[in-house]
């Protein structure tokens, strides 16, 4: 076993290529080759059982050398992550309806789905920030200054999206599964028995969790956007949008290197605001919950066998 003393937990000392999201009554995992999901069936009488689906996957990094390059497979990753993550909440959403009521989308359907998330995480994060600072843009006489009241306002509605979805009631459910996620994910790199007696003693905390490279990304922007100084307002809204694959490509970049170097305390020291976010993306799960999580890791492995541990990362550094 190799893990150690964490915050409010055990935290593994290694990183396996394994990830996951957590999803309506459920998680999905996703490991080298194949990516499972497993939900709980609702019932109003007992606790329902596990249904369990897994998928074969392919990732997009293997099929073209050019999107293994540096910041590109950023990008890429990245977009293939939402399109599972899409997928697997239709199917979470699915299982908990009756078979007449159960529908099919189209692949069309979930590109569709992707691009309206994008669109929405573009626009709060990066076309709202400048807007509301092009406001005072007057008051503010200097390049510098426009760049850092942006960089705060844009942290700021990023701090405070993730307050307001923590306090949300509906999602206590989903908040929960996303710490067994993380926890059966930690349990699985320390090479502990995967039983939720045992996941159960690891932190919900993760230093591959999209929360964390959000932050990351909110601060990869300031540095990014700082040299276009003040221009026309339209090319401040076209920079800022243009710009978001670079921002994601750096940002995946650095959340890889922090990855490789996680056990140096400078490090640590960088990581930890990511980590603390984490505690509002996350709640402690209980042991049906750890259980569901399990059984989607054990569809993938059941599959991969001993290949995910010799599976690279790529692509699996920010889906924890």
């Amino acid at each position: 076993m190799q893990a150690g003393a964490g915050q409010q937990g055990l935290t593994a000392s290694r990183d396996a290529p394994v990830g996951g999201q957590a999803v309506l009554e459920g998680v999905m995992m996703r490991g080298v080759s194949t990516w499972a999901v497993a939900v709980r069936k609702l019932d109003a009488e007992a606790m329902g059982p596990i249904e369990v689906q897994s998928f074969p996957l392919t990732a997009l990094t293997k099929r073209r050398r050019l999107f293994r390059w540096p910041l590109i497979r950023g990008v890429v990753a990245l977009a293939e992550s939402m399109v599972i993550g899409m997928r697997a909440l239709g199917i979470s959403a699915n299982a908990q309806l009756s078979e007449e009521e159960q529908e099919q989308m189209s692949s069309g359907v979930w590109v569709g789905m992707v691009v309206v998330a994008v669109a929405f995480a573009i626009g709060l994060f990066f076309v709202v920030p400048v807007g509301l600072t092009s406001l005072i843009k007057h008051q503010l006489h200097s390049g510098v200054a426009f760049w850092a009241v942006e960089g705060v306002v844009r942290t700021a509605i990023f701090l405070g999206y993730l307050v307001l979805l923590s306090r949300i009631r509906d999602m206590a459910r989903v908040l929960e599964y996303h710490g067994a996620e993380h926890k059966v994910i930690s349990c699985f790199e320390a090479q502990d028995e995967l039983v939720p007696e045992r996941a159960t003693l690891y932190s919900r905390l993760h230093p591959r969790c999209g929360t964390s490279f959000l932050l990351v990304v909110m601060i990869v922007a300031i540095f990014v956007f700082a040299p276009i100084g003040l221009p026309a307002w339209w090319i401040l809204v076209l920079t800022r949008i243009l710009g978001v694959p670079v921002i994601a490509g750096v940002s995946f970049e650095l959340i890889k290197w922090a990855g490789r170097n996680r056990s140096r305390g400078w490090v640590k020291g960088l990581m930890w605001p990511g980590m603390q976010l984490q505690k509002l993306t996350t709640k402690e799960p209980d042991l049906s919950q750890l259980e569901v999580a399990i059984a989607a890791l054990r569809a993938v492995l059941d599959v991969e066998g001993t290949a995910v541990a010799r599976g690279e990362l790529v692509g699996l550094e920010v889906v924890a």
